[in-house]
């Protein structure tokens, strides 16, 4: 099984840090780090990950918008929402523009990897 590339999209350090011990040892390898919106726009184009995590909070280009534009270029986009806040309103506005999946911070090793796979597992 090859590895999948995983592209990390948050303007906090310590998630970065997070998500990659979370990974170790699965079949997902981070690509890419961008710290706002705008930088995962650009990171998404030139290194085509298989899934993303998106923080929805960040400066420059929040979450949300940064995921429609991806979207808006490739549909089959696989991103995975993370999010501090449990805002419903913001879940459902994600949800309106393609998102999959969702995790609340904090959140657990496993529960990441689980989230990664069935999101390349269904769609």
């Amino acid at each position: 099984m090859s590895n999948k590339k995983l592209m990390i999209v948050d303007d906090s350090p310590a998630i970065h840090m997070i998500i990659e011990r979370a990974i170790k040892g699965s079949r997902f390898e981070v690509c890419a780090n961008a710290k706002n919106g705008v930088e995962g726009i650009i990171k998404f184009t030139a290194t085509k990950p298989d899934v993303i995590t998106m923080d929805i909070t960040m400066p420059i280009k929040d979450g949300l918008e940064a995921s429609r534009e991806i979207l808006s270029k490739d549909p089959s986009a696989k991103i995975v929402m993370l999010s501090a806040m449990g805002d419903d309103e913001l879940i459902n506005e994600a949800k309106k523009i393609g998102v999959k999946a969702f995790l609340r911070k904090p959140f657990k090793a496993d529960e990441l990897v689980n989230t990664l796979n069935s999101l390349l597992s269904k769609y």
